[in-house]
């Protein structure tokens, strides 16, 4: 493919007088992907390469490529960047296009790496299902359906019953230091939705989303699913990083970020970062989301206080889950708002589509205001601990030196750094994957263009019993050795 004469043909037949370049590059790569010219799977120049064949900077191609990735045409893999697969339109004198039976939007999305629905070792966000207090809850929704009136089975309040946002907000300010009242609490249906209620409430299509990369896929599916522009901002062993260049170049209107337990990584970003993050957010009029999905699981010392409540009015709306709390079938999370757009918000929300389970939400209310909750967190990380240190023997014991661990002082996983880059993640993942061991790799959870130094997997702990995760590991380090010779 000569793209220069693509380009020239672009402007014999389109008036681009007065258009910036990187407009003018961005609008001739999408119409020779949507025309056709440019196939599905073609692997495009890289970044650095194009630029120099077209004479231009590299910075306008790198906004070209990251805004068809944004718009669902360009996808990355081990090979680069690819053309996605998309419905073509006809060229000039053809027939109709052929009729397709999803969106643009929908096709990007089915076409993202997704690490599935799994269970046993080691997959990532489960719980130890076996642990919870199923009997204690049980008597709780019983009560809360002899207590709930017929009343009640109308439409509810869209942003949760009272009692449950009263009982959210009295737990988080004391367990996670965040500056919130019940008026600012609003009851979703778990993560996915309380992510794109902040695409729907907090920002309009085409605008700019930053997420962590290596980062969070299911942030990366509503960002894309709302059409924002996302731009992944790399992840050091701290957590999101981003550069001045960041900031002047793609100046964001929502961040997606991790701070207490960097998703995948496991970093944990310093008081430092977190105040320079605030406060860079608050300069540029940026909102950041903050997913808190597993803090409550600090190993090595007390839990981290939430980055929300750090300073009065941070522009940051906390988000919170009990799937791994609890167990992931309640589907119940929750947002924390600013104070001034809870207000605001309020209206659109009883408008858009909320879950009631009046029940449901009054136990739940039961269960934190008893102290049952949390009872049972204490369990929980006496539990993940021995089960983490367990993990952490097995790792010394079968990988020695070959890996670097991050991310296991908190939380329900940690993740392994190969010091050999021969080491292919996805290979590994996929062999042990075949062998029954769920070991997701960390370079399918890229999110942007620029490639991440993380090469490894990610192994979850919280529901393996720690009888049997020698022998996972074991099982594991044979699945590299098969998949790779000692020698890479």
């Amino acid at each position: 493919m000569d793209y220069g004469l693509l380009l020239a043909d672009f402007e014999r037949h389109h008036d681009v007088s007065g258009w910036p370049r990187q407009r003018t590059v961005h609008a001739c790569l999408r119409a020779a992907i949507l025309g056709g010219r440019l196939a599905a799977g073609h692997r495009l120049l890289s970044t650095r390469t194009l630029a120099r064949e077209l004479g231009i900077a590299r910075n306008t191609v790198l906004y070209a490529y990251e805004q068809l990735m944004s718009e669902g045409l360009l996808l990355t893999s081990r090979r680069g960047t690819e053309v996605a697969q998309v419905a073509t339109a006809p060229e000039k004198g053809g027939g109709p296009p052929a009729p397709s039976t999803l969106s643009r939007r929908a096709q990007a999305l089915a076409g993202m790496a997704t690490p599935g629905f799994l269970s046993g070792a080691f997959a990532l966000g489960v719980p130890a299902l076996d642990a919870f207090p199923m009997a204690a809850w049980r008597r709780l929704l019983d009560r809360a359906w002899r207590e709930t009136g017929p009343f009640e089975f109308d439409y509810c309040d869209p942003t949760g019953l009272p009692v449950l946002r009263k009982a959210i907000a009295d737990y988080l300010q004391a367990a996670r230091g965040v500056r919130c009242d019940p008026a600012q609490v609003v009851v979703t249906n778990g993560t996915q939705a309380s992510l794109e209620l902040c695409v729907q409430l907090f920002a309009d299509a085409g605008d700019t989303a930053w997420i962590e990369s290596p980062g969070y896929l299911g942030a990366l599916s509503a960002f894309r699913g709302g059409q924002l522009r996302t731009v992944g901002i790399p992840v050091d062993e701290e957590g999101i990083v981003p550069a001045d260049e960041d900031w002047r170049r793609t100046p964001p209107r929502l961040i997606y970020a991790s701070p207490s337990h960097q998703y995948p990584s496991g970093g944990v970003l310093d008081m430092r970062r977190r105040l320079e993050l605030l406060e860079n957010a608050g300069r540029a009029g940026a909102l950041i989301i903050e997913d808190d999905y597993d803090s409550e699981f600090r190993h090595d010392g007390p839990p981290l206080p939430a980055m929300q409540g750090l300073a009065p009015a941070a522009p940051v709306i906390y988000l919170g889950t009990f799937s791994k709390t609890m167990f992931p079938a309640m589907r119940t999370g929750f947002m924390v708002l600013p104070a001034g757009l809870a207000e605001a918000a309020r209206p659109a929300l009883a408008r858009l589509p909320m879950h009631g389970r009046v029940p449901e939400q009054r136990a739940l209310a039961a269960f934190l205001n008893s102290g049952q909750f949390v009872q049972h967190l204490r369990r929980m990380r006496r539990l993940y601990r021995e089960r983490r240190d367990a993990l952490l023997e097995a790792l010394s014991l079968h990988f020695g030196d070959t890996v670097l661990v991050h991310g296991a002082g908190t939380g329900m996983h940690l993740s392994l750094r190969f010091a050999d880059p021969a080491w292919r993640d996805d290979r590994i993942s996929d062999a042990a994957l075949a062998a029954g061991i769920a070991a997701h790799c960390m370079t399918r959870h890229e999110t942007g263009l620029r490639k991440t130094a993380w090469n490894g997997l990610l192994l979850g702990y919280s529901q393996v019993p720690a009888g049997d995760i020698d022998a996972a590991i074991r099982r594991l380090a044979r699945v590299r050795r098969q998949t790779f010779s000692q020698s890479g």
